[in-house]
């Protein structure tokens, strides 16, 4: 199918935009007015991080901004290199500029993938400014590069491109007879295209390595034919496509905002966007028992005793999953999901454990009161441990009226139940016993007098 030069050269590289004419998508970074177009005009590059998903154009944006100012350009791969290829670029860059007057752009592609000190060997460079750096990467920035690299650097976000940005890019590389697939008069009607845009989920790599597959698998179907014009079918594309993975990054950006998702979809009772974000979290390759631990969280921190029985159910979709595994364990996450979402909700156990380590940071190591120590020795009880102690079972319904916190947080409330689910009934009773014991006060005092 190929000619000779495009010999294993991949439709997508070979369609590469080369200006920002060609370059398709981003208009919000390379539109009129906007900053990388603003840059290029002014011929004056800082150091940047472009972090956007794959296929959405960071090497072409990358190349672009080199070749527009003319620079000493260099493709550097976090994957294949290390510090020893960093300590030969800057030689380099050092004697370019010493000889030709010309500055080193170093792109570095996936920089995520480089460690802390692999990091720390650009910085002295880039605050120099030998090296203008273009560091490209899939993940937030901000949990995969350093702070003094992060700083030195203006971080510039691309987004999934469109399914109008799909369909210009899958179009030109219908119609372009030197690098598209143009000399073999192949086209897509509406529902190859819109399998094509599905599939592409807004990768244009992906993209064009699907069309590239299905125009070979049309072509070889058709061989012996004689039709000026082949038309690429549905079924072709999805033959092509196979199985399309979900972006995902289990230690990145993708797992927290989708789990995130998940939390806030069951604080919000909903049953529909829990179960959404759960199941795309599994089909994605998250580890179920992850999501198991967090809905065992979920059930103490956002429901606790409004429902007491929900951590339970957290707890027995837990071992469910681990005697079933997947997929059959999958569903008992959902039917937990499903319960802690319509459960009723209250945060008076986070929030009083929140104000508990509060009240510990500021007070320190507060004794215990001797009447709540433990006295099992004679000396002890000499001393005073365990005096004045009250033994609640020998009080009229179980209920004494004695402080059990330290002198300096004496009346302090830490759970304040809600009036939603199972916490109505412990606050009522709560109410009912500092009745009872405030009676109780009263009475006792009156006496005295």
């Amino acid at each position: 199918m190929e000619s000779t030069q495009h010999v294993n050269v991949p439709l997508a590289e070979r369609l590469r935009p080369r200006t920002l004419t060609e370059f398709t998508g981003q208009e919000h970074l390379v539109g009129k007015g906007k900053i990388l177009r603003q840059l290029i005009q002014s011929r004056k590059l800082p150091s940047l991080l472009l972090w956007g998903p794959p296929g959405s154009g960071k090497t072409s944006l990358a190349t672009i901004l080199a070749n527009s100012l003319d620079a000493n350009f260099i493709f550097f791969s976090a994957v294949l290199s290390g510090v020893k290829d960093i300590r030969r670029i800057v030689d380099e860059a050092k004697q370019i500029l010493a000889d030709q007057q010309q500055r080193t752009i170093l792109f570095v592609d996936e920089i995520h993938r480089f460690n802390k000190g692999q990091q720390d060997a650009f910085l002295p460079h880039v605050e120099s400014g030998l090296l203008t750096l273009i560091g490209a990467t899939t993940e937030n920035p901000s949990f995969q590069i350093i702070a003094p690299l992060l700083s030195r650097c203006q971080t510039l976000v691309l987004n999934p491109l469109s399914s109008e940005d799909i369909k210009f890019i899958v179009n030109r590389a219908l119609a372009d007879k030197e690098n598209g697939l143009g000399q073999y008069h192949l086209s897509l009607d509406a529902a190859s295209l819109e399998a094509i845009q599905h599939f592409a989920d807004g990768d244009s790599r992906r993209a064009l390595n699907c069309l590239e597959t299905a125009a070979t698998l049309t072509l070889e179907t058709h061989k012996s034919g004689n039709r000026k014009e082949l038309i690429i079918t549905p079924k072709i594309i999805h033959e092509a496509g196979q199985y399309r993975s979900l972006r995902y990054d289990t230690g990145g950006e993708e797992h927290y905002n989708q789990i995130s998702a998940l939390h806030k979809s069951l604080r919000d009772s909903d049953p529909d966007g829990a179960t959404y974000w759960l199941i795309r979290m599994i089909e994605a390759g998250e580890d179920p028992l992850y999501i198991a631990r967090r809905l065992i969280r979920f059930a103490s921190e956002d429901i606790g005793n409004a429902d007491p029985h929900a951590l339970q159910v957290a707890l027995n979709c837990r071992e469910a999953y681990h005697i079933l595994g997947s997929p059959e364990g999958e569903l008992a996450l959902v039917q937990a999901a499903v319960y802690l979402a319509t459960a009723p909700k209250s945060n008076s156990l986070y929030m009083g454990q929140k104000k508990a380590q509060k009240d510990i940071k500021k007070t320190g190591t507060l004794p215990v009161p001797m009447h709540l120590r433990n006295a099992p020795t004679k000396l002890m009880k000499e001393i005073g441990y365990g005096k004045g102690y009250n033994y609640a079972h020998d009080q009229k319904d179980a209920l004494v009226d004695q402080e059990h916190l330290p002198a300096e947080l004496a009346g302090t409330v830490y759970y304040e139940p809600t009036t939603r689910g199972y916490e109505a009934i412990i606050r009522d009773r709560l109410l009912k016993w500092r009745k009872i014991l405030k009676q109780r006060a009263l009475k006792h005092g009156n006496k005295k007098k």
